[in-house]
C-alpha cells in the first residue's frame, strides 16, 4: 500500500515535540538546603496515576537540582496566570546568585512535612518527597510522591497556564462540563 502524503501536515522541530504532550500547568518547584530556599520553573512535568504522584524533569545545570538530591523532597506550587511573567524571569536567573522569593515577592511559608517552603500566591501547593531516582542520571527525572497538599482559600486570579514551548503560554480559561457524560466515573465527580 503506498503512503499518502501528508499535505495538511507540516513538519515539526523534533526537538521542540515535547511541548506538544505537556500534560499540566507550568509549575514552581521550591526546595531547601540548609537555611536557603530556591524556586525553579518547571513545564516538563508528568501526572503519573490518581494518586499524587507525579515526575519532574531537573536538568544538572538546575541549582534546585542539588537541593533536590541532598534533601530527597520539594514543594510543586501551582502559580496562578497572573504571575506568568515573575515564574519566567524565575526561570531564567539562578538560586545559586539569586533570593528568588525575596527577587520576585513571593511569600515563603512553613508546610506541614518537608523543609521546603510553601509559595504564599500560589494557587496550590503540594509537599513532595522523592520515591524514585533511578532516571535522574539518564533522564533527569524524579519521581515525586504528594505528602500534604494546600490550596489557596481566595486566590485573586483562579487560572493555571500552560506552556507552549516557544515562549508563549496558554492561559486556563472557559470550562466546558461534561460531568453528565461521564458515566463510567460518576461515583468519582
Amino acid at each position: 500500500m503506498a503512503k499518502k502524503k501528508a499535505s495538511r501536515q507540516v513538519e515539526f522541530p523534533l526537538n521542540r515535540a515535547f511541548t506538544l504532550v505537556e500534560s499540566g500547568p507550568v509549575l514552581l518547584i521550591s526546595t531547601r538546603s540548609g537555611k536557603r530556599a530556591n524556586l525553579m520553573t518547571v513545564s516538563c512535568h508528568a501526572s503519573m496515576g490518581f494518586e499524587p504522584t507525579l515526575g519532574v524533569c531537573l536538568g544538572p545545570w538546575n541549582f534546585s537540582r542539588a537541593a533536590l538530591r541532598e534533601t530527597g523532597e520539594c514543594v510543586v506550587a501551582v502559580p496562578p496566570a497572573s504571575l506568568a511573567e515573575r515564574v519566567v524571569a524565575i526561570g531564567n536567573c539562578s538560586g545559586e546568585t539569586t533570593d528568588k522569593f525575596a527577587e520576585f515577592a513571593l511569600t515563603p511559608l512553613d508546610g506541614r512535612i518537608v523543609g521546603a517552603p510553601l509559595v504564599g500566591e500560589c494557587l496550590y501547593n503540594l509537599e513532595c518527597r522523592v520515591v524514585n531516582r533511578s532516571l535522574a542520571r539518564s533522564h533527569n527525572f524524579f519521581v515525586l510522591r504528594g505528602l500534604q497538599a494546600w490550596r489557596h482559600p481566595s486566590p485573586a486570579d483562579p487560572r493555571s497556564f500552560h506552556a507552549v514551548g516557544d515562549g508563549t503560554f496558554i492561559v486556563d480559561g472557559e470550562i466546558l462540563d461534561l460531568r453528565h457524560r461521564m458515566t463510567k466515573w460518576r461515583d468519582c465527580i
